[in-house]
């Protein structure tokens, strides 16, 4: 038991000392070429990876766009439409201070201004939305 438990430690120690030597070149070679490639899969993995991922984050950042500007385009209608609604009002009350055909022209008048603000708030909020 003794000169097996011996043995078995020269052999391991054989062995290690067997790690420090250096291969010879043409292995070196071999070696240095097979960890280049490894490296240049791992590295064309990570870019398709990298790839994939920035462009599925660039979708959300496009969604969140066109939500931005569908909302801005709705809210600039609804303080175009409010404009012209307070401007309606105004008109409307000064149009109190005439009388007979004059009054009738006057709210006429108020009315169609309404109407066109109001459109082109709309067209303006279309050509906004995306």
């Amino acid at each position: 038991m003794h000169k097996l438990l011996t043995s078995a430690i020269v052999v391991a120690i054989f062995t290690m000392a067997g790690c420090d030597n250096a291969k010879n070149p043409e292995t070196v070679a071999k070696d240095v070429a097979k960890a280049e490639q490894k490296a240049a899969g791992e590295m064309a993995n990570s870019e398709k990876k990298a790839e994939k991922d920035l462009n599925k984050a660039a979708e959300k950042v496009d969604d969140k766009l066109v939500d931005f500007n569908n909302t801005a385009a709705k809210d600039a209608y609804n303080l175009a439409v409010a404009k012209a609604d307070g401007d309606r009002k105004v008109a409307l009350a000064n149009c109190l201070g005439l009388s007979g055909d004059a009054q009738k022209t006057c709210k006429e008048q108020a009315e169609a201004d309404y109407n066109a603000a109001k459109a082109t708030a709309k067209a303006s909020a279309l050509s906004l939305k995306q």
